[in-house]
């Protein structure tokens, strides 16, 4: 895999971002675009194609031999289609498809963002080396992926492992998505944040009431942002135990803004999943913050289209190290 050479896109609601990646994980070549997402679907996709265009007026576009794309979703990637909560002009979109007519037929390869953050994690960062992972991304949203007996696992639409819509609330807020009382509905950077203002935190002179304005107060000690980022906590310790009672996973990898909180997250999450994961086989998760940072889309997209160049039966990495 080491002399193989794919390009990447990381498709999200705010940016579109590409690069062409060599085996060992490098990333050679970078192209960015802002998301058009108010607009329609093909000017969403001219975006993509400036993108695409960009990297492949390079000499080492010869060598690509796969384009992965990893994207926020829901996404159906048995069908190849892709349906961005935050891109409204994507419903069942096409992308495989368009994606490959725009890089001259070469394979496509879709998966989720968070499969893809996954896959960056499990091959570059904190999962590699565990046999059985969940890597989280908490942000905007929450979303996640497995790694089960060493390999990525995606699910037939590439969606496997979205914890941030379990519900561990069965009487709680209705998420967007349609259900109740979702990981989401509680441990989003959004949501810490309006349940800190509804409770009665006050912003500072500038105004921001993001979820890292929240996490400051928290350092602080204001109990009203340490009690929000509790809550969120055991939001995601209860998703967590549920995932692992389930599957069995070693580590619990968690990355996105709302990781940036440091131990006003991880500090309760730790204490919180004592409660939850009470199962002796459970008892022993380990929660790590994730390492690849804000590459690990493209990193993971393009780790998603070099396993699938090897039939996907191989593991990137295969054992702890």
């Amino acid at each position: 895999m080491h002399t193989s050479l794919v390009a990447a896109l990381d498709i999200g609601g705010t940016k579109i971002a590409g690069a062409l990646v060599d085996g060992s994980g490098t990333l050679l070549l970078r192209a960015q675009r802002p998301t058009p997402a108010r607009e329609d679907g093909d000017t969403v996709m001219r975006a993509v194609e400036v993108v695409l265009a960009e990297l492949s007026v390079s000499p080492l576009w010869a060598g690509v031999t796969a384009v992965g794309i990893g994207s926020a979703g829901p996404v159906d990637a048995s069908a190849g289609t892709v349906s961005p909560v935050n891109v409204p002009g994507w419903r069942g979109f096409p992308l495989v498809a368009r994606v490959s007519r725009a890089v001259g037929g070469l394979p496509v390869e879709l998966v989720g963002d968070g499969v893809a953050v996954t896959a960056a994690e499990h091959w570059q960062g904190a999962a590699r080396g565990y046999d059985n992972a969940l890597c989280m991304v908490v942000s905007t949203g929450v979303g996640g992926g497995l790694v089960l007996n060493g390999s990525l696992h995606t699910g037939p639409t590439g969606n496997a492992g979205h914890i941030g819509h379990i519900s561990v609330d069965l009487d709680g807020d209705p998420c967007p998505c349609g259900s109740r009382g979702c990981v989401e509905r509680i441990a989003s950077g959004p949501n810490i944040a309006r349940r800190a203002l509804e409770g009665g935190w006050v912003p500072g002179p500038d105004g921001d009431t993001s979820a890292a304005a929240v996490a400051a107060a928290a350092r602080a000690g204001h109990p009203v942002a340490l009690a929000s980022f509790g809550r969120a906590a055991q939001a995601l310790a209860a998703g967590i135990a549920a995932t692992a009672t389930l599957v069995e996973i070693d580590i619990a990898v968690i990355g996105g803004g709302v990781a940036g909180a440091g131990e006003v997250l991880f500090s309760p999450l730790r204490r919180a999943l004592r409660d939850y994961a009470a199962l002796s086989f459970v008892q022993r998760i380990e929660v790590a913050p994730a390492l690849t940072g804000t590459d690990a889309g493209l990193v993971g997209a393009a780790a998603a289209a070099l396993l699938a160049g090897h039939g996907g039966r191989a593991p990137l990495v295969s054992g702890r190290s």
